[in-house]
């Protein structure tokens, strides 16, 4: 299969992660709290593995080892930065508290929706453009940096689908504009193949790493950085570890 038929069936496999959020909002609360936060450390340390162990490193054997790959890091960080700044497409504290009613009346949490939902489409159309130039540059890096971006969906489809539903908008209304969202990722995807066609888009591959490294440092990290106890910090560390573990078991497998 070429790169569009990756592309296109990794779009529309993100689009399916969607559903994940609804599905595991049918567990107990108390399970739901329990999962989460490993969740998310999980995709903490797979985000910042596949940023330093294959998307990097790739870069500079394809860019070279100037200035200009690791600038595009720093671009595609500062650029994570400003979507956060001027957008708030997401905030692990605030999907979380919202979900259990802590502050924020039901008007003030309906507009968070909406802002939620435009942030998070820009989000995915991002990250299709990332995902899909490291198709083009490469098949195995684009399945890598699609797992990467897997991973870090599912804890936030399971956060976010909660905010929804506490805004006001009833299950089935949160579930088919979670789907219509997460359809930006196969657009930006089809966007960066397009885009292949006239110009070289390897550049984007250090421009999501610097994506990577932002989420997972400014977002992931903090949230389970914060906990006191020994043993919720052990099974965090654990986890965060786990993703770290798994992409660099990519990385010996894939044999680059």
């Amino acid at each position: 299969m070429n790169a569009l038929g990756w592309i296109v069936g990794g779009g529309l496999l993100m689009s399916g992660i969607a559903l994940f959020g609804a599905i595991t909002f049918a567990l107990p609360a108390a399970t739901r709290e329990r999962l989460i936060l490993p969740l998310v450390a999980f995709s903490a340390g797979s985000l910042l593995a596949g940023a330093f162990l294959h998307m990097i490193p790739e870069s500079v054997s394809r860019l070279g080892g100037g200035i200009a790959t690791f600038l595009w890091v720093l671009i595609g960080f500062t650029a994570f930065l400003a979507l956060e700044q001027f957008l708030h497409w997401h905030h692990w504290h605030d999907d979380t508290s919202q979900a259990h009613g802590d502050h924020h009346g039901r008007s003030d949490a309906g507009t968070m929706n909406l802002l939620m939902v435009i942030g998070d489409s820009l989000h995915n159309l991002l990250g299709g453009v990332a995902v899909g130039a490291a198709f083009v540059v490469d098949i195995q890096l684009g399945i890598t940096t699609w797992l990467v971006a897997a991973a870090h969906e599912i804890p936030q489809e399971l956060g976010k689908y909660g905010v929804l539903i506490h805004g006001g908008w009833s299950r089935s209304r949160a579930l088919v504009i979670n789907v219509l969202a997460s359809l930006t990722f196969l657009l930006g995807g089809l966007v960066a193949y397009a885009a292949s066609t006239e110009l070289d888009v390897g550049f984007l591959v250090p421009f999501a790493a610097g994506n990577f490294l932002y989420i997972a440092a400014s977002d992931l990290v903090p949230e389970v950085n914060r906990h006191h106890l020994v043993r919720t910090n052990l099974i965090h560390f654990t986890s965060f570890s786990a993703g770290i573990a798994l992409l660099f078991a990519i990385k010996l497998v894939s044999g680059d």
